[in-house]
């Protein structure tokens, strides 16, 4: 094998570009020999020289990504990119609302969310507040259902109340679920009530005093 030693190699002919070898050829640089480019590199493909995995760069280097320009992940996001959190809305409602049937009505605490990927997970976090039976029955009680667009994702929630005949209080009731749609459609998650019995109402009081809220967060995988 012979040895080639010097310090520039410069294109012919005053031209502007240098072609390496042919194709198949292979550029070998032995272990402890060290590649500097100051400028761009240009390049399809960067595997490992041996082995399945390599390392870019070292402990407090950083890489920037332009804006306009976009990574895809077409593997598994290991330790990379993944749980962000993507966007988050939050609404309350502020309307009473009453159902003394045993039919599932809406409680007013609504909220719509576009994913921006079908990957994306939605963490929901709802509080029904100002909760209240009315005095003639004691037998009432709130069972709450949380639903994506028309699909029930948690159901039967009950809360009942004591065997006394008077108008009686709640603070709240909390629900969170975490969903995977698997959709970049516009979705509406939505909290419904009913009554437990046909007699008299239960009453959600949503209003400036005693609010009930919803809010939705898009997580990246």
């Amino acid at each position: 094998m012979s040895t080639i030693e010097v310090n520039k190699i410069t294109p012919v002919s005053g031209g502007t570009a240098i072609t390496l070898g042919d194709s198949g050829d292979t550029f070998t640089a032995p272990t402890g020999v060290g590649l500097t480019i100051t400028d761009e590199l240009k390049t399809n493909k960067i595997s490992p020289a041996s082995g399945t995995a390599f390392t870019l760069g070292d402990s407090g280097d950083t890489f920037t990504v332009p804006s306009g320009a976009t990574i895809t992940n077409s593997g598994t996001a290991t330790g990379f990119g993944g749980g962000k959190i993507l966007q988050v809305l939050g609404q309350k409602a502020t309307t009473e609302v009453q159902n003394n049937t045993t039919t599932y009505a809406d409680t007013g605490v609504t909220i719509d969310i576009t994913p921006s990927a079908t990957s994306s997970k939605i963490a929901v976090f709802c509080t029904i507040n100002g909760i209240r039976k009315t005095y003639e029955n004691t037998a009432n009680g709130l069972i709450l259902q949380l639903l994506r667009d028309s699909t029930s994702l948690v159901g039967g929630l009950y809360s009942g109340y004591d065997g006394v005949a008077v108008t009686r209080y709640m603070s709240s009731i909390s629900v969170s679920y975490l969903d995977s749609p698997s959709s970049t459609s516009a979705l509406t998650y939505k909290m419904q009530f009913k009554n437990n019995t046909n007699n008299n109402g239960v009453i959600v009081q949503s209003d400036d005093v005693a609010h009930s809220s919803i809010v939705v967060m898009e997580v990246g995988a």
